[in-house]
């Protein structure tokens, strides 16, 4: 029997060139006044200024919002919102990472259903969609372009929140790899192998299917053959396009899959503190692994393969972790957890909010809160 499935994806256009044609898509949803929200960096790299430039040709009034921090905070998304209403915009365009992507998500819901972003934590709770929508992601691993997440740091409990909603789709995504060629290699790096997280948390996900296991095998591969090439020649714009093209395939699985205890307790210590959310999710992910194999044995043994790693049988676990390990050694991402300032003291209280968080919800095994302080401390 097969079983019933939804499967939720943005309209996207993909490759070299997508970014030049936000002016004319923005026409096409007769928006008036645009929000574009982005962020210091994103403008400094010059692709906001490329939006600008498509805008302007067609006539297109705009306002910029680009007040968006790492790990983007409620009163942020607050802040956009009022901007938004203020210049009595229409429609948003979001350019940058996951930070103004999620940011510009916050502020279409929270101006819609005119409510604070935080009352949306959780699944399925957004009333009233938010204005159209565009994206134009600028790293290659939030996938945010094409999710229903968004997640917002909620800097007076000190973590991250989660809102999951069909609403949190954006109508368009335009994924040009160009983009992610001003990277520089610890962001490519992270954000590379936070779409790797994202596969494999989805290919092991309790609420997997037929389709999102294909579109996460595929972006294992993809990441796992091109993320220490793009390092080693960042200019190549074709392997810019294999690691935008992972980080596609991972958001699309992950969107409908959700994800897991790496992603919830990655939530944790970001909104504890402020930490980059890719390099929490490296650091985890070998500990998780091992955590969860027997439970999804047979699904971890096809991520090995699709790797590329050699999976003798009785040392499938082993070879998983130990090649999760070198690929974010390979990758120049060797920190632990003690020397990004989490202390032992913090362990219960990074593991009480781990387990209130929806990612949780679809581990293939679920762990007590004692059991995610001790993969915690094993990561330190």
């Amino acid at each position: 029997m097969v079983e019933l499935r939804k499967f939720m994806a943005p309209e996207f256009v993909f490759g070299r060139g997508a970014l030049d044609l936000v002016a004319q898509y923005v026409i096409n949803f007769g928006a008036g006044r645009v929000l574009i929200v982005t962020d210091p960096g994103v403008i400094a790299a010059g692709w906001t200024q490329r939006v600008f430039q498509s805008l302007e040709s067609k006539g297109v009034p705009f306002s910029v919002y680009s007040g968006v921090s790492p790990n983007p905070r409620a009163e942020q998304v607050a802040e956009g919102t009022a901007f938004y209403r203020e210049q009595k915009c229409s429609m948003i365009v979001a350019v940058g990472g996951g930070s103004p992507m999620d940011c510009a998500k916050g502020i279409g819901i929270a101006g819609a259903n005119e409510r604070h972003v935080l009352e949306f934590e959780g699944i399925d709770r957004v009333a009233v969609p938010g204005p159209p929508l565009i994206c134009i992601p600028t790293t290659a691993g939030s996938s945010a372009d094409v999710s229903q997440f968004a997640i917002i740091t909620d800097s007076e409990r000190r973590v991250k929140i989660a809102v999951v909603s069909k609403t949190m789709v954006p109508d368009v995504a335009l994924i040009d790899p160009a983009t992610t060629t001003t990277m520089d290699g610890e962001l490519t790096a992270c954000t590379g192998l936070d779409a790797l997280c994202h596969a494999i948390e989805a290919y092991v996900s309790n609420a997997h299917s037929a389709i999102t296991d294909l579109h996460a095998l595929e972006a294992v591969r993809l990441i796992s053959e091109n993320l220490v090439a793009v390092l080693q020649h960042p200019e190549d714009i074709a392997l810019r396009g294999q690691m935008m093209l992972a980080s596609l395939h991972a958001g699309l699985a992950f969107s409908n899959a959700s994800l897991g205890a790496v992603h919830a307790m990655a939530h944790s210590l970001g909104g504890f503190l402020d930490v980059p959310h890719g390099e929490s999710n490296s650091i985890l992910l070998p500990q998780v692994v091992a955590f969860n194999f027997e439970s999804a044995a047979e699904r971890y043994c096809r991520i090995g393969e699709a790797m590329g790693l050699r999976m003798e049988e009785g040392r499938e676990k082993a070879a998983l972790v130990a090649g999760l390990v070198e690929l974010r050694s390979r990758a120049g991402v060797n920190r632990r957890l003690s020397e990004i300032g989490v202390k032992a003291g913090d362990l219960p209280r990074l593991a009480q909010m781990a387990m209130l968080d929806v990612c949780m919800v679809t581990n293939p095994r679920i762990p007590s809160s004692k059991e995610i302080e001790v993969l915690y401390e094993e990561a330190l």
